[in-house]
């Protein structure tokens, strides 16, 4: 498919690939993919990125922006331009992300939101994302006791209130305490700091679980359980969540189950509501 500024105003699609190849990535996504004037691929393995190209002749990869000793935030930029360039050349543009566009991503975001404030149409198509991965993977129902999401450094920088009756899933742990943005990974002292922090919470032989989505439909998933001892030793990957187990049973909140009882009472006796008969119809 072919476009210019003269007949086709640009517009923009960024959308998910799912985390496996090939099996993940549903049929709005695959439409963009294939009508699109340009894809740009932010993935990094190889066979992603031929796949892609099965279904568009127009690829390009967005890992050029990245580069040692380079902030992030430089990159994002540079990223989000590449794309907008296309789109205000009246292109139909798509942007095709590992998982979920939207989620630890912020070069789709930015994109979006830059087309958007220029007056092009720009879309976010969903994708299975590494969390839907892991639920299933780990056999987590989020709604049985509660989850809570934290960016792994976040938990460092700031003063985030932990409830150890939930799950603690933490995101991006294998960069966890890095300032720079500058890095893609950090070293067993800055672990530490994160094993020093969840012990206010947790005591240091409960297992957590440091988890890895199968990305290629031939492998299997990471799941490697850890004393929280022994994190600082373990191996984390930028693509590495950690999984932290409820540590506690959930404390029922007596005084608020008193006020649902007494209000269920209160219910229960009201009296019932009258209403006249019906009237008849022909009945005087």
């Amino acid at each position: 498919m072919t476009a210019s500024a003269a007949n086709s105003p640009g517009r923009l699609a960024c959308v998910g690939l799912g985390m496996m190849l090939g099996a993940h990535v549903g049929p709005r996504a695959r439409s963009h993919v294939e009508q699109a004037d340009v894809v740009f691929s932010a993935v990094s393995d190889p066979l992603v990125e031929l796949w892609l190209q099965q279904m568009n002749p127009d690829v390009r990869s967005l890992q050029a922006f990245y580069g040692d000793g380079k902030p992030r935030h430089d990159t994002y930029r540079q990223m989000t331009e590449a794309m907008l360039a296309e789109v205000r050349a009246g292109k139909h543009v798509c942007g095709a992300f590992y998982g979920h566009p939207g989620i630890f991503a912020k070069a789709p975001h930015d994109a979006i939101a830059q087309a958007r404030a220029e007056g092009f149409p720009a879309h976010m198509e969903p994708g299975v994302s590494a969390e839907d991965c892991l639920y299933a993977d780990l056999g987590i129902d989020p709604g049985r006791v509660g989850c809570q999401h934290y960016e792994a450094s976040q938990l460092l920088f700031y003063r985030r209130r932990i409830d150890p009756g939930a799950y603690l899933v933490l995101w991006q742990v294998g960069w966890v305490g890095d300032r720079t943005y500058r890095r893609f990974a950090t070293g067993p002292a800055h672990r530490q700091l994160l094993v020093d922090r969840l012990r206010e919470d947790y005591p240091a032989d409960h297992v957590v679980i440091a988890y890895e989505a199968a990305i290629l439909p031939t492998a299997s998933p990471r799941m490697e359980p850890v004393a929280l001892r022994a994190l600082a030793g373990t191996e984390l990957s930028m693509h590495t969540t950690l999984v932290v187990p409820p540590a506690v049973e959930l404390q029922p909140d007596a005084a608020m189950l008193a006020r649902i009882e007494a209000l269920e009472a209160s219910e229960r006796v009201a009296p019932p509501v009258s209403y006249p008969p019906p009237v008849k119809e022909g009945v005087p």
